[in-house]
């Protein structure tokens, strides 16, 4: 199996968004020490700014020749970092601060530091597909619709407080809004028609809080899933979510298909996300796929096929073997 950059030892780059770090002394340490007894050098550091959050930076890392470029902060910091690395051989760890985390829960990452230290430092590798939307790649999901909505409705400071919950607030005050209708063409097929609340175009397949609403979606299959959801009242919606929570295998009010190539056009301008951030809002959404354009850092396999529960073995070994961590 390929693996990617494999220099020893790696050289690696810290990108952190300091707003999301409750200690950086304690961070910076624990990082520091746990590369050092594994024998590599000293990382690299950067802060993210309101200006930059971590494209810039990461282009830095990579003009210094690192191997691996830890994203600490939560999904603006690490899809910031995937826009730099996707496309080159170095490899993205994921050190989870925020909120959301798609990414890290997606792929079954710890929100442990000490488990995603020691997942880097087993250097596991695997090469993921990441989606592209006007040039800038996106290794979760784009949306047009509902679900932009309602991460623009909700603050930031509720979602420091609460978590993730605090998009359910964000969605409930737009439930009842009115639909759009679009036009949805997949690869080089005629356009589809629909009255949609939301389309989403992903690359994986669970949403804020591990639901999983595309249970087929699988991030290096070389297809993005479309899912178009249709519900008009808030019956339909109960029933929706219902079926997403228990994760039938039919979910009513929402279709959902698979292209290379995805094109959604709306009667009227609409707000947009990409990986949980907001872009600019517009009457389209164009994406298309790169396939195993992203390397990251996973887990060696152990007897567990959960990503979480090799993550958690890969800590107790760095610990068993007397790597100093500090919590």
């Amino acid at each position: 199996m390929k693996t990617g950059r494999q220099a020893w030892p790696p050289r690696s780059a810290v990108v952190v968004n300091p707003a999301k770090v409750a200690d950086p002394e304690t961070l910076r340490r624990t990082v520091g020490d746990t590369l050092a007894a594994a024998g590599w050098p000293e990382p690299i550091w950067f802060e993210t700014t309101v200006d930059d959050p971590g494209r810039g930076q990461t282009e830095q890392a990579l003009a210094a020749g690192v191997d691996v470029v830890f994203a600490c902060g939560g999904d603006g910091t690490v899809m910031a970092c995937v826009s730099a690395l996707a496309g080159t051989e170095v490899a993205l760890a994921v050190l989870p601060q925020g909120t959301g985390n798609l990414l890290a829960a997606n792929l079954g990452l710890s929100n442990d530091l000490t488990a995603g230290l020691a997942v880097a430092v087993e250097r596991g590798r695997r090469l993921l597909d990441v989606g592209e939307v006007d040039g800038q790649p996106f290794a979760v999901m784009a949306g047009m619709g509902f679900d932009a909505q309602m991460l623009a409705a909700t603050s930031e400071t509720t979602k420091r407080r609460i978590g993730w919950p605090a998009y359910v607030a964000g969605a409930v005050r737009h439930l009842r809004d009115r639909p759009m209708t679009v036009w949805i063409r997949l690869d080089d097929q005629p356009p589809l028609r629909r009255r949609a609340r939301s389309v989403l175009v992903a690359n994986v397949g669970r949403l804020q809080g591990g639901v999983r609403l595309l249970t087929d979606a699988e991030p290096d299959d070389g297809y993005l899933d479309v899912a178009v959801l249709t519900p008009r009242t808030l019956r339909h919606w109960l029933f929706l979510a219902w079926a997403v929570v228990r994760r039938r295998e039919r979910v009513p009010r929402m279709e959902v298909f698979r292209a290379r190539r995805v094109e959604i056009t709306s009667n009227r301008a609409q707000p947009r996300e990409l990986d949980g951030d907001l872009i600019e809002p517009g009457h389209t959404l164009r994406a298309q796929i790169r396939r195993r354009a992203l390397w990251l850092c996973v887990p060696q396999p152990d007897r567990a096929p959960d990503l979480a529960d090799n993550a958690s073995a890969a800590a107790e070994r760095l610990i068993g073997e007397g790597h100093t961590t500090h919590h």
